[in-house]
């Protein structure tokens, strides 16, 4: 009888592991680490995947390894784990036998839930001049990338900021928390970023945008959804750019949001209203 409990609870724990992964190395060898650290603070062409990846069985999203703060977006039009196998970029010819797509694109925005920060009059941008440190770790529930920027320049001081993003293993929801480091008090700057003829959708404590992103990747892309949720009592301002549904938080030292995204391929959210009915009814 204890042999039969501990193989079931064996095989149970693998089953949970197996909901999410994370990936993290050099390019020269493919070989993964669980931190890498750059003096110059821009390791985005060195790194795999520009910077640490991290999945769930509905998306995977990375940080990318430099002073943007973005995070960016790898759709899946069917559940599973591909960042060991596909590394992040599937052939054209994967893609059309059912492998996922990097189709989002950020451009010179932060992206998915991406951090900056705000000075009171615009956004600033995490430039870190006493280097950059990223670290990738699987948890008991789940996973969990991290980026460090150390000595970013704001209002006349120098801070240093994390940028954690938690994938739960029972939960398409990711959750991004920023961290002043160094102790100070900041605006943080997140949101969506959106491109023209996206829907967009801003209601009391979510942004969502869905529609085609410009091709990148793929000849014909497709429609993507990306959403995040804040507690609106940490908020000062929310706003609509020519790019960005930007989500400004008041002075803290710590801003918690969650991010999600969807895919027109997917078998049940894979449509504009499905995706808002999904993000406004915070489900799994």
């Amino acid at each position: 009888m204890k042999a039969t409990l501990t193989l079931a609870l064996t095989l149970c724990t693998a089953a949970a592991w197996s909901q999410t992964d994370v990936s993290l190395g050099w390019r020269s060898d493919s070989t993964q680490t669980a931190k890498a650290v750059s003096v110059t603070g821009d390791e985005y062409r060195k790194v795999l995947h520009h910077g640490p990846a991290i999945e769930n069985m509905n998306m995977a999203v990375r940080i990318y390894f430099n002073h943007s703060g973005a995070v960016d977006v790898y759709s899946k039009a069917n559940p599973g784990l591909e960042l060991a196998r596909y590394r992040w970029y599937p052939t054209e010819a994967e893609i059309e036998a059912g492998a996922g797509c990097d189709e989002y694109r950020v451009g010179k925005t932060i992206g998915l839930g991406g951090i900056s920060l705000w000075d009171g009059e615009k956004e600033v941008k995490l430039v870190a001049t006493r280097g950059r440190e990223a670290t990738a770790r699987r948890t008991k529930k789940g996973a969990e990338i991290c980026m460090l920027s150390k000595g970013v320049p704001y209002k006349g001081d120098t801070i240093d900021v994390a940028v954690r993003v938690t994938a739960c293993n029972d939960s398409r929801w990711m959750t991004v928390e920023a961290e002043c480091v160094s102790g100070q008090k900041v605006q943080f700057v997140t949101g969506v970023n959106y491109h023209e003829g996206e829907d967009t959708d801003m209601g009391t404590g979510y942004v969502a945008a869905w529609g085609v992103h410009p091709a990148d990747v793929v000849s014909n892309p497709l429609p993507i959804g990306g959403a995040l949720r804040y507690d609106a009592r940490k908020i000062s301002r929310t706003s609509k750019t020519a790019d960005m549904l930007m989500v400004v938080s008041k002075p803290a030292r710590r801003l918690r949001t969650r991010i999600v995204a969807a895919c027109s391929k997917e078998k049940e959210i894979n449509n504009r209203d499905a995706f808002v009915a999904f993000v406004r009814n915070q489900k799994k």
